[in-house]
């Protein structure tokens, strides 16, 4: 049960309204309702439902944060992954095909494994008289690849992170000049909830290079900014 929770590490540290994150609990609470229960095929199913809800926020990173690329890359897809104002409106797309978004991060030769993860759904999914998920290894074996390919995904996200807080970074530094009184509370709302930024792309940020940008003239504030980050939300 504590290595299914890791998931949270990778979905968003602050969503857009209420409704969002209950869903999400409520997804985590079916989850572990059935564990708990020995009722590992339906465990397995809202899990998947956790992970397919991981890849709607990272296709939202690109389409938040790479506008143009995104008008591009989803192209021949349903229409709601171009009009779609929340994460969520992805789902009415197939969600095989939906994993083919991540050829934009060079995800080309992983793809077919999750794609094969959700046939592995949907074969529970129907009154086929099979019970795949019997014992607990089977359900924990399922919960570790899922992570793997949330932490394999998440990593290659790392440029489009990279540039999104570098952005943020730029144009967010001062307090003085903001309507917020902490730079966490800036943070949270002009990067974190806007790009549904996890805590693993936290980390990323404070590990971020941002060398780059000694060019600019208020780069000794920027660089304070960053530091308080990192001092915020460096890990243990």
């Amino acid at each position: 049960m504590e290595d299914a929770y890791q998931i949270f590490s990778y979905l968003p540290l602050r969503y857009r309204s209420e409704e969002e994150s209950e869903y999400v609990q409520y997804l985590w609470k079916a989850f572990e309702n059935n564990y708990q229960n020995e009722q590992y095929q339906f465990a397995f199913m809202s899990y998947h439902m956790l992970f397919m809800c991981f890849v709607y926020f990272t296709i939202w990173k690109i389409k938040s944060i790479h506008p143009e690329d995104f008008e591009k890359i989803s192209l021949g897809f349903d229409d709601s992954i171009q009009s779609s104002d929340t994460p969520f409106g992805y789902s009415k797309e197939k969600e095989s095909k939906i994993m083919l978004i991540f050829n934009f991060w060079g995800l080309k030769e992983r793809i077919g494994e999750y794609k094969k993860l959700v046939k592995e759904r949907n074969d529970i999914a129907h009154s086929n008289g099979n019970i795949y998920y019997k014992d607990q290894q089977s359900i924990d074996n399922k919960i570790c690849d899922i992570v793997r390919f949330c932490d394999e995904i998440q990593q290659k996200t790392k440029t489009t992170i990279e540039h999104s807080y570098k952005a943020f970074l730029s144009e967010n530094y001062s307090l003085d000049e903001s309507s917020y009184s902490t730079i966490e509370e800036m943070l949270q709302d002009e990067f974190a909830s806007k790009h549904y930024i996890s805590e693993k792309d936290i980390h990323l940020c404070c590990d971020c290079n941002i060398s780059n940008l000694s060019t600019l003239a208020d780069f000794s504030a920027i660089s304070a900014t960053h530091t308080e980050i990192i001092n915020l939300y460096k890990e243990e």
